[in-house]
C-alpha cells in the first residue's frame, strides 16, 4: 500500500481551497493537508477547522511558511502568476515537490531558471494543465495516436471563455491587467496551447496572432452607464454584464442559485448581505466599461508546426457557454470534438460517422471535466511510489513549450501579426 502524501497549500483561492484541498476528503488514504498559507484570516480559519490543521501551521504568507524546515512532501503553489517562480525556487531548495498552478510564469527567464533549479534539486514539478487528465482529451489522444484519421494535417480549435467568466476574471478580477499577472493568451489559454501540442504530438515552428480589447473599455460604455452596477446605473436592466445579475439574481451563478462557485470568489462565505456589500465596495461591482483592464477579449493564433501542418486557435469572450470545441482534419478522416457535450464524432473517409459518448467512459466529470481530481490522484501516486512522470504528466520541460507558443502569440499580436519563431522564444 502506498504511503499517505503530506501536502502544504499556499493560496486558498478558487483552486487551492475550493478544488485541491477537497482531494484530502476524496482520497483520505492518500493525502493529508498539514500546513496552509494565505493572507486572509477567515480563509485560513475555515480551512484549518475543516482539515484539522494546527494553528502553528497556518501562515499569512508563503514566505513565512518557507522560513520553516520542510513541512510536507508536496507544496501546492496556488498563488498569483508572477509569484509562482519566486516562491517555487526556495520551496524546491527546501526539498518540496511541487504542484504548480499554471502558468509557470509570464517571464521566460523565470521559466528557464525554475527548470534549472528543479533539475539541480531532483524534485518533481507538475504544472496544472488539467485538460490532459480528462476522459474527453484522453479519448481524443487515444484515437489520434492509433492513426484513426491518419496524419493530422490541420486543427481548428476554439475556447469559448463565456461572457460572465470574462467579466469576472479578466475585466473586474485578478487577471485583468497583463503587467500584474499574464497576457490573456497565457493566463487562460496555455491549457489549450499545451493540449493541442500533446494531442498532435507535434512541435510548433512559428506563430502569428491577432486580437484586442474590443469591447470592455470606456469608449464602448452605453449612455447612462454608472461606474458601479449598484450605483444607480440607468442601463443595468439591459446589460448582461450587470454584477447584480451575475452574482445575486442569476439562477446559474447568483448567490441564491445553490452553486456558489462564482460568488465564493467575490466574498468569503457568501450570503446575500455579504455579496451586496462586496459589490458596493469591491472590484466585482464595477461597471465592465469602467475598469482598469487591458487584456484582450478575443484573439486568434495561427501555429505553423515543424512538419508543415497547422493549428488555428481562437479565444473569445463573447459566448454564452464556457466550453471548448475542436476539429481535427487528417489524411484518412476527421474528428469533431465538443468538450461541453462530451461528444466525439469520428468520420473516416468513405465510412459512416461514429459518435462516441464520453460520459460512458468514466464516472467523474467534476472540475474541468474530471481533470482536476485525476491530476491530483496521479501526482499523489507518483510521489508516494517514487515513480517518474507518466506520458500525460505536464512536468516543467513539457509545460514550458506551451508558454513559448503563448508568449510568441502575444509578441506577434503586439507587432500587428508579425511572424514569430518559437526558436527565438526557446
Amino acid at each position: 500500500m502506498s504511503k499517505k502524501v503530506t501536502v502544504a497549500i499556499a493560496g486558498l483561492g478558487g483552486r487551492g481551497k475550493d478544488t485541491y484541498a477537497k482531494c484530502a476528503k476524496l482520497f483520505p488514504e492518500k493525502m493529508e493537508i498539514v500546513a496552509i498559507a494565505d493572507p486572509i484570516q477567515e480563509k485560513r480559519e475555515e480551512v484549518a477547522k475543516e482539515y484539522q490543521i494546527p494553528r502553528e501551521r497556518c501562515y499569512t504568507s508563503v514566505e513565512d511558511m518557507l522560513k520553516e524546515e520542510r513541512l510536507a512532501d508536496v507544496l501546492f503553489l496556488c498563488t498569483q502568476d508572477k509569484q509562482h517562480v519566486p516562491q517555487a525556487i526556495p520551496a524546491l531548495r527546501k526539498g518540496y515537490h511541487l504542484l504548480l498552478e499554471k502558468p509557470i510564469s509570464p517571464n521566460l527567464d523565470e521559466c528557464r531558471e525554475i527548470l534549472k533549479v528543479a533539475g539541480e534539486c531532483k524534485r518533481q514539478v507538475v504544472v496544472c494543465h488539467v485538460l490532459r487528465y480528462t476522459p474527453f482529451y484522453g479519448k481524443l489522444k487515444e484515437l489520434i495516436d492509433v492513426g484513426t484519421i491518419g496524419d493530422i494535417v490541420s486543427v481548428q480549435a476554439i475556447e469559448n471563455v463565456g461572457y460572465y467568466h470574462q467579466a469576472h476574471s479578466f475585466v473586474r478580477g485578478n487577471w485583468r491587467r497583463e503587467e500584474e499577472t499574464s497576457p490573456m493568451i497565457l493566463a487562460k489559454c496555455c491549457h489549450d496551447m499545451d493540449v493541442y501540442l500533446w494531442l498532435t504530438g507535434k512541435r510548433c515552428e512559428s506563430v502569428s496572432s491577432f486580437g484586442s480589447t474590443y469591447y470592455f473599455k470606456s469608449s464602448m460604455a452605453p449612455e447612462g452607464a454608472a461606474k458601479r452596477c449598484l450605483g444607480g446605473c440607468k442601463v443595468k436592466d439591459q446589460c448582461p454584464y450587470d454584477a447584480e445579475k451575475i452574482y445575486i439574481t442569476s439562477t446559474d451563478t447568483g448567490v441564491a442559485s445553490g452553486d456558489d462557485h462564482w460568488v465564493q470568489l467575490v466574498t468569503v462565505n457568501p450570503t446575500l448581505e455579504r455579496v451586496k456589500k462586496a459589490l458596493e465596495e469591491g472590484p466585482y461591482g464595477r461597471c465592465v466599461f469602467h475598469c482598469d483592464n487591458d487584456v484582450v477579449d478575443h484573439q486568434v493564433v495561427n501555429m505553423n508546426m515543424e512538419d508543415g501542418t497547422t493549428i488555428n486557435f481562437t479565444m473569445c469572450a463573447f459566448t454564452k457557454e464556457i466550453s471548448r470545441q475542436a476539429k481535427f482534419m487528417g489524411t484518412l478522416g476527421e474528428i469533431r470534438a465538443d468538450m461541453e457535450k462530451n461528444v466525439i464524432e469520428v468520420t473516416r473517409f468513405g465510412s459512416e460517422t461514429e459518435v462516441i459518448d464520453v460520459t460512458k467512459l468514466a464516472e467523474d466529470f467534476s472540475g474541468h471535466g474530471g481533470g482536476d481530481n485525476q491530476m491530483i490522484l496521479e501526482l499523489l501516486d507518483m510521489i508516494a511510489n517514487g515513480t517518474g512522470p507518466s506520458g500525460r504528466t505536464t512536468s516543467l520541460d513539457v509545460s514550458v513549450e506551451s508558454h513559448y507558443v503563448a508568449l510568441a502569440a502575444e509578441k506577434s499580436r503586439k507587432a500587428g501579426g508579425a511572424l514569430v519563431s518559437i526558436d527565438e522564444m526557446r
